[in-house]
């Protein structure tokens, strides 16, 4: 059948989605790495881009683009839900309402921010990991892997805490929230990076498939074939 989901696909999807719901809950915590400030988020978010270097690598562009999609559909069911829970009246004997609503309500501009960058920073990954999967004939993974996430990580974390705390914190403070985030999370990728080769041929084999997206159109909104 030749529009059929396989299981592993299905689970892969699953898991970016629920990094990316734990990482936008850990997002509220500012915390310090040395003299450097970043949110919390960031002990997590990057595995979502190494599961989207999975996706890409092995099922293509396409089919990576209705997981992102699929990622970006739980965390507004995710906010709205967290107000609605925040909203409702608490039970008078529960002390607990001000660190609830501290750790999982959200500003407008916050929810916004994150969407946003989220978006556009794992489309940017993806299209950079299929483009050049393609141009360099699937040679050198670990090029076109820590590439991509420069790319999409440093305009996730750029639009964020522009977004997120313009106004709030001094410029300087976003600069150095900005390079710390990117800087972290690209670490990380390359720390992970013989993992995540391991992962991606051994998937490969088990899916019996290696997708190049050459023929198709990069349109992050074109979901009909997946």
């Amino acid at each position: 059948m030749k529009n059929k989901v396989s299981v592993l696909f299905m689970l892969t999807g699953i898991l970016f989605a629920t990094c990316l719901l734990i990482s936008n809950i850990l997002a509220s915590k500012i915390m310090m790495v040395g003299s450097w400030s970043a949110p919390a988020g960031v002990l997590i978010f990057p595995l979502t881009y190494i599961i989207n270097d999975v996706l890409v690598e092995v099922w293509g562009f396409q089919k990576t683009r209705l997981i992102i999609w699929a990622g970006f559909g739980v965390n507004v069911l995710a906010v709205l839900f967290f107000s609605l829970g925040i909203a409702v009246t608490s039970a008078p004997f529960w002390q607990g309402q001000d660190a609830f609503a501290t750790v999982l309500g959200s500003t407008p501009r916050i929810v916004g921010a994150s969407m946003l960058a989220y978006l556009l920073g794992s489309f940017l990954n993806a299209y950079v990991m299929s483009k050049f999967k393609v141009l360099t004939k699937g040679k050198g993974f670990s090029v076109r892997a820590i590439l991509s996430t420069l790319v999409g990580e440093g305009a996730d974390s750029l639009i964020f805490i522009t977004i997120a705390f313009a106004g709030i914190f001094p410029f300087k403070v976003l600069l150095i929230m900005i390079g710390t985030q990117a800087l972290i999370k690209t670490v990380y990728e390359i720390a992970v990076l013989p993992i995540t080769i391991l992962v991606v041929n051994k998937v490969k084999k088990l899916e019996g498939i290696d997708t190049f997206d050459h023929a198709v159109s990069y349109n992050p909104f074109r979901l009909k074939q997946i």
